[in-house]
């Protein structure tokens, strides 16, 4: 028979703990990566080399200014998992999803940066939704 609990007086293991602050880390080290590729698609967008008859054509302006917004409210939650709010982790979630998928469709401007973005995102999914992560 097994001493394990399974129900909320389950103490956190220190593994869960150090998961939600790596991941915090990560987020806002994204988050910033997320700014610096912002600003830079915005203020010059001819950094950024554009190739023929991709269907998501957008604007490099365009798309600093989705990574620049991204780049923030990932910031804002990266504080939120530092001090253990509760909405934080969903939040995470939701953002880093988020980035991964507007990183996806930036991989023809910058794909190596694109693509390690999209894995440190797949890995705060990862690390945010193991159990205990945000509990107390």
């Amino acid at each position: 028979m097994s001493d394990v609990s399974t129900g909320p007086d389950r103490p956190v293991s220190g593994w869960a703990r150090g998961a939600a602050t790596f991941a915090g880390v990560i987020l806002a080290l994204i988050g910033v990566f997320q700014l610096i590729n912002g600003l830079q698609a915005i203020i010059h967008d001819d950094f950024f080399v554009v190739g023929e008859h991709y269907t998501f054509d957008l604007d490099t302006t365009v798309w600093g200014w989705i990574h620049l917004v991204i780049g923030i409210v990932m910031l804002l939650t990266a504080f939120g998992l530092f001090t253990r709010a509760g909405w934080a982790a969903v939040a995470g979630i939701i953002f880093a999803g988020l980035s991964a998928i507007a990183n996806f469709f930036f991989i023809p401007y910058y794909p190596v940066w694109s693509i390690v973005i999209i894995a440190l995102d797949v890995w705060v999914i990862w690390a945010l939704t193991r159990p205990g992560v945000m509990r107390d």
